[in-house]
């Protein structure tokens, strides 16, 4: 008898069904009020707006392997721009029968960026695997070994430039933002006086000055008969610019970083060298993640900010394909297709961003 009770007290106290499942989920978060129930309706109309015309002519009235003329008789995209021109939008002017030479080399630097993204994997090993696959890309782009057919830096274009200025430019920055940003912590009056300069010097001004100083004025000091590559200008002024920026992302992290660290690791034994390396930066760098990946983020976009000193990136190969007449008329197509690289470029790090942190702090928590 008490047992027929208690099992009908449980099947009084029941939750009715609208409140689980999916029916319980969309009134608790998209209707459980007058005014968010608004919301939701609007944002249906919208999107009923949106999304199927944009779904028709992407996808339904597209074109996608044809000639410009024909096109334009296409109600919806012509997405043949891109598939006509692809080699050269990725490739630039790459000699043509060459261009297995920077696949491979992309390809190569995807393997080694995919194999680093596991914390256990971050050995001396990999480092020398990073020396020797920067020397095979190096080699595949200039030739001149091996029977390789060398290949000046001013047919560099497309793609493989946008990664080598993007990848090794954030690489190269980010161990010199930390230095920077020690440096205007330290001790040293002329150390500490000098990273300032240079920190509020560089971020006082915006990329597009150091681009052109790099590219117009720089040259203009060099002993005559002394040249510099252009690519290797631009990406020392992407680095200088971004570095200057982490400096002082990372010096807010060394500020939030308690006295007693330090007491501890005094009381440990540990010189300043071994303070820094193995007590504060670990757990600095750490809390300015978020804002260090914001950073690096807006550095990888505004690679493309080389082409107003007239270097053939991604996307100024993209605006050479747009000039002909051919394909005039067709740039949304074109511009969709450089934006989704650039959104995979900035995804991945975001999504990559937060994994370390959740392994970092499962890490601690797990101590």
């Amino acid at each position: 008898m008490e047992q027929a009770t208690f099992e009908t007290n449980i099947e009084d106290v029941k939750p009715p069904a609208t409140s689980v499942g999916v029916i319980g989920w969309v009134k608790q978060n998209l209707f459980n009020g007058w005014l968010n129930s608004i919301l939701t309706i609007f944002t249906f109309v919208v999107l009923w707006k949106i999304v199927p015309p944009f779904f028709r002519w992407a996808f339904i009235d597209s074109v996608w392997n044809t000639t410009g003329q024909a096109c334009r008789h296409a109600a919806g995209a012509c997405w043949s721009i891109v598939s006509a021109n692809y080699r050269f939008i990725i490739f630039g002017f790459y000699p043509y029968d060459q261009q297995w030479r920077p696949f491979l080399a992309m390809m190569i630097l995807f393997g080694l960026l995919f194999y680093s993204r596991n914390r256990k994997h971050w050995k001396k090993s990999l480092g020398y695997a990073w020396i020797l696959g920067l020397f095979t890309m190096g080699l595949l782009m200039k030739g001149g070994l091996f029977g390789l057919v060398p290949v000046e830096t001013t047919k560099w274009g497309g793609l493989p430039l946008t990664l080598l200025l993007s990848v090794f430019g954030l690489t190269a920055a980010y161990p010199l933002g930390v230095v920077l940003a020690l440096g205007r912590r330290s001790k040293l009056p002329a150390i500490k006086v000098l990273c300032i300069l240079y920190i509020e010097l560089i971020r006082g001004v915006p990329l597009i000055s150091l681009l052109f100083m790099s590219s117009i004025i720089f040259p203009l000091f060099l002993p005559e008969g002394i040249t510099i590559n252009k690519i290797l200008r631009a990406q020392v002024a992407i680095i200088l610019f971004t570095a200057a920026y982490i400096a002082e992302v990372v010096r807010g992290g060394l500020q939030a970083m308690s006295r007693g660290q330090y007491e501890a690791a005094e009381s440990l034994g540990l010189n300043y060298y071994l303070t820094m390396r193995l007590v504060i930066l670990p757990q600095a760098l750490k809390i300015v993640i978020p804002p260090t990946v914001s950073i690096l983020i807006s550095a990888f976009k505004d690679t493309s900010l080389v082409v107003i000193i007239a270097l053939w990136d991604l996307l100024k190969t993209t605006q050479s394909v747009l000039s002909n007449p051919e394909w005039m008329g067709f740039s949304r197509e074109a511009y969709i297709f450089i934006a989704i690289f650039y959104f995979l470029g900035c995804f991945s790090m975001s999504n990559y961003s937060r994994k370390l942190e959740k392994e970092l702090s499962a890490g601690e928590e797990s101590r």
